[in-house]
């Protein structure tokens, strides 16, 4: 986890410009680096890290003596880095996993090098020989990357929209800040200026195929074939890599636990596998909630399981209503769900930063877009509906869940590892037919639950359990977090301003007060940049006017069933 940031063709004193790459800080509590590109006096470098791998020579922009014109800044872990470097016989300057996109890169050129990339990662690369700039970001947008770009060829990138808000340039028009799409690339031209222009993008990978680099990785057992038993062994054995090659640290390694099944999954793996590996130290468990809240008695009985070292974070209401600014401040969204799901990790963050050691934070994302998880899939008109709605949640991660789980980690320094999001994984997974992976018997995620069946993994109530509203899971049986957090805002949005919401906010106007109470907050922060959130996450099939599950008629939290 870091941050970048940098800037091409800039009209103004960079001295001025680098104070706002200050606003990312939080992502790179370790070091900071301002570097300029020397012969382009208006292109610079920011970088604030966060050290995981190479405490020696991390530091960014990365350059190689090999390629003294290539200058490298990534945010992201490349763990397929050693494999590669062995099979094509790279001679490296450092134990840095990104040294391999330079390489990559230099062997092969910009498409193939991102393709052949297996991990995480945003990068802006700067080939000064070619005069060629290049922005790419992994396939699902677990890394953050935003790009601003003016008419007149100023171009400026950073992990954070945050970071370029206030970037000034001489064009009386306001510039536009979009996420880069995940999947793809992006080159341009640098003048001699420093201006860049945009010559093409283009898409290197989609989460539908297969990926390229899935060929220098042979693992033993993979079946062939949609025969039950053949699938449910290669579930488990691609899922095992997928928390495998995301050991690569050099800083302590912990895990999100809700007591739910994906959590489970990969605290468990991730501690089998610690413990085969001979890690030095206990994996730290991390649930948050109230003393009687479901997931924290769940997540009790998987820590016990499992055998980790598990921390409970005591959440109150009125600790998660203190919260909601800051926390709407870093995922610079106002979509209703994810600013309700990302105050509990936003908190838990908090916790593991101030009072543990653990710095890389695996989670369980992207299991319930995958697996179609969301308690609405098992209204689907057909199998081949929820396969395609699958695909396009997706598609959509870098939106909502993975902008949660990235934003309020990196709020406090933290690196986190996504298993489930495994692009390999999620080929296979999404390659199988539509009829195996929809919900069987009233169960979603059955084939998932069932590959792991009888493994002894994790409880076989905690394999079984049904998913829970994130707002429901983790406060008190007598009184959610969402009810608290709907009181809070009755006291605080009245009934005539949410009557005039369309006129205020014509574009994704809110159409509750707790929308409206959100869209406020964010408006005072980012003003004018509601394109941010291009559409509300909703649920499909059914007729929702608020995302969460637990205002669905099939919705059954634990306390009812």
């Amino acid at each position: 986890m870091c941050g970048i940031w940098a800037l091409f063709g800039s009209d103004e004193c960079l001295a001025v410009q680098c104070t706002k790459a200050m606003k990312i800080a939080h992502r790179g509590p370790d070091a900071f680096r301002f570097e300029n590109v020397n012969g382009f006096t208006n292109c610079c470098f920011g970088f604030h890290r966060l050290a995981i791998v190479d405490q020696l020579y991390g530091m960014q922009p990365l350059r190689v003596k090999k390629f003294p014109y290539l200058w490298l800044c990534y945010n992201g872990e490349i763990y397929n880095h050693i494999r590669l470097k062995d099979h094509y016989d790279f001679e490296y300057q450092t134990k840095v996993d990104g040294e391999i996109l330079l390489h990559l890169y230099d062997r092969f050129g910009i498409e193939k090098m991102a393709s052949l990339l297996d991990g995480v990662f945003a990068f802006i690369l700067l080939d000064t020989a070619n005069r060629k700039v290049f922005l790419g970001r992994d396939t699902y947008g677990v890394r953050p990357l935003f790009k601003l770009l003016t008419d007149d060829g100023f171009l400026a990138a950073c992990s954070e929209a945050k970071g370029l808000t206030e970037i000034t340039h001489s064009l009386s028009t306001p510039a536009k800040i979009t996420p880069f799409p995940p999947g793809y690339f992006e080159v341009f031209d640098l003048k001699l200026t420093g201006k860049v222009k945009s010559v093409m993008i283009d898409r290197f990978h989609c989460c539908t195929d297969e990926p390229k680099h899935a060929s220098y990785n042979i693992l033993q057992g993979l079946g062939t074939g949609f025969e039950l038993e053949t699938v449910k062994s290669n579930i488990r054995i691609l899922f095992e890599d997928a928390v495998k090659k995301r050991l690569m640290a050099h800083r302590r390694i912990g895990c999100l636990l809700s007591g739910g099944l994906d959590s489970s999954l990969v605290a468990a793996t991730l501690v089998k596998l610690a413990k085969e590996e001979q890690l030095p130290y206990p994996i730290q468990t991390f649930a948050i909630g109230s003393d009687d809240s479901p997931d924290v008695i769940a997540a009790r009985k998987v820590a016990a399981h499992i055998g980790s070292e598990h921390h409970e974070v005591n959440f109150t209401p009125e600790e998660g209503i203190r919260a909601l600014d800051e926390v709407i401040f870093h995922l610079e969204s106002y979509d209703i769900t994810t600013v309700r799901a990302s105050v509990g990790m936003y908190l838990i963050s908090k916790y593991i930063r101030e009072k543990t050691d653990s710095i890389v934070i695996f989670s369980g994302e992207g299991s319930d877009e995958l697996t179609q998880g969301y308690i609405y899939f098992h209204k689907a008109p057909s199998p081949k509906a929820g396969a395609e709605d699958s695909v396009r949640l997706l598609k959509e991660l870098y939106l909502f869940d993975v902008l949660r789980a990235d934003r309020t980690t990196a709020a406090h320094g933290l690196e986190l590892r996504v298993p489930f999001l495994d692009h390999r994984f999620t080929a296979y997974y999404l390659s199988l037919p539509a009829e195996m992976r929809a919900p069987t018997d009233g169960v979603e995620k059955y084939l998932l639950r069932e590959s792991f069946k009888g493994m002894n993994l994790i409880p076989d109530e905690i394999l079984w359990r049904r998913k829970e509203a994130f707002s429901d899971g983790i406060t008190s049986l007598k009184k959610s977090w969402y009810t608290s957090l709907q009181e809070h805002i009755e006291s605080e949005v009245n009934d005539s301003q949410l009557a005039k919401a369309d006129k205020l906010f014509p574009f994704n106007p809110p159409k509750t007060k707790e929308g409206f109470y959100i869209r406020q907050v964010f408006e005072k922060m980012y003003p004018g940049r509601s394109e941010w959130t291009p559409h509300y996450w909703m649920p499909r099939w059914i007729k929702a006017t608020d995302p969460s599950a637990r205002t669905l008629s099939i919705y059954k939290p634990d306390k009812d069933q």
